[in-house]
C-alpha cells in the first residue's frame, strides 16, 4: 500500500472513526497513522470527543430538575 498522506488522512479522519469507509480506505488511513504522529494525535482527538459527546447524550437530568423546567413550561404556555 501507499501513504494517503496527512491531507487524505485528515480529510476523512471523522468517516474514519465512524467506520464510515471502505476496508481499503480504513486501512490507507491506519497505515499512514501508524507513522505519522501528527495525524495519530488528531485521531486522539476525535476519538476523545466522540466518546465526550456519546457520553454527555447518555446523561439524565436529576428528577428535581426535569419537573422544575416542567412547572414553568406549563407556566410559560398558560400566560
Amino acid at each position: 500500500m501507499t501513504d494517503c498522506g496527512c491531507d487524505k488522512a485528515k480529510a476523512e479522519l471523522e468517516e474514519y472513526i465512524h467506520n464510515e469507509l471502505t476496508v481499503g480506505e480504513a486501512e490507507d488511513i491506519a497505515e499512514h497513522m501508524a507513522n505519522c504522529d501528527d495525524c495519530s494525535g488528531e485521531h486522539l482527538v476525535g476519538l476523545t470527543l466522540t466518546l465526550k459527546v456519546k457520553q454527555a447524550c447518555n446523561e439524565k437530568a436529576p428528577e428535581d430538575l426535569k419537573a422544575e423546567v416542567l412547572l414553568k413550561l406549563r407556566e410559560l404556555q398558560n400566560n
